[in-house]
């Protein structure tokens, strides 16, 4: 299935007198790494702990940390305006830092092979650390099918290879502009019946003139070869916040739905 839209203008602009959510840090015990890391969150308008939320586990690119979608995304606004128009099922959003290593700091060579491993890593920091923390400290649903998982470049790469790779944890699977780092077609969904049967959501986008486009578009195929439904959502624009934001825009409306 192909998608043909964007988001309306003052999607990410701020808006006076709407409820809003609230973005905090958390610092979480992580048994992979062996110290405690970084997370952002964000809570809906109107949140209360007596309430049951979905979570969607965002992730940022090989440059970013915790901070990026927050520093540049402006998530919170686009999550709150979309809240206000009754456009979103309201739910945790949890930013990680998806570079699982003592220092996780985006400096240095970032193509360093410590630090692509640590990316590697980060799926066991998720699935046996922060997930849990999240769960024990949010109110939060614990099954598979309130659980979503998507990201940016790098992080799509590694939404596609961790959500794939673990259909009892994820339902929900999104990717923006996948980086090298995405597994291959074959690996990612080597049983197309079950991926069919299990996934509520498999979504892919990539600017038009972005040059990582071949990755997306490799696995666009695979998919649509195989059967297996999914989103595809070839959009203006090349490597960068302006397709992110829209994508995080276009996709989030469509969870827990």
């Amino acid at each position: 299935m192909t998608l043909i839209s964007s988001a309306p203008a003052g999607y990410d602009q701020y808006r006076e007198n709407i409820p809003r959510g609230v973005m905090e840090i958390i610092d979480y015990p992580s048994t992979t790494v062996g110290n405690s890391r970084k997370a952002m969150v964000y809570t809906p308008p109107q949140y209360s702990s007596t309430n049951a939320y979905p979570v969607l586990y965002l992730l940022h690119g090989i440059g970013g940390d915790e901070a990026e979608w927050h520093n540049h995304g402006s998530p919170q606004i686009i999550l709150d305006n979309l809240c206000s128009d009754n456009l979103l099922e309201p739910m945790i959003v949890v930013f990680p830092n998806g570079r699982a290593m003592v220092n996780d700091r985006a400096e240095g060579d970032l193509f360093a092979p410590e630090k692509i491993q640590a990316f590697e890593r980060f799926e066991s920091d998720l699935l046996h650390d922060l997930i849990p923390y999240i769960e024990s400290n949010y109110p939060a649903h614990t099954s598979r099918d309130k659980r979503a998982i998507a990201g940016l470049s790098m992080g799509g790469g590694q939404s596609l290879n961790i959500g794939l790779g673990n259909l009892d944890h994820f339902a929900w699977v999104g990717a923006f502009s996948a980086a090298p780092n995405t597994r291959t077609p074959e690996v990612l969904v080597p049983d197309p019946s079950e991926a069919t049967s299990l996934l509520s959501l498999l979504w892919l986008s990539c600017g038009d003139q972005d040059n990582l486009i071949n990755i997306s578009l490799g696995v666009h195929q695979y998919l649509t070869q195989h059967g297996v439904p999914h989103i595809w959502h070839e959009e203006s624009g090349g490597h960068d916040w302006p397709v992110w934001k829209n994508d995080l825009y276009l996709l989030s409306q469509r969870l827990f739905k």
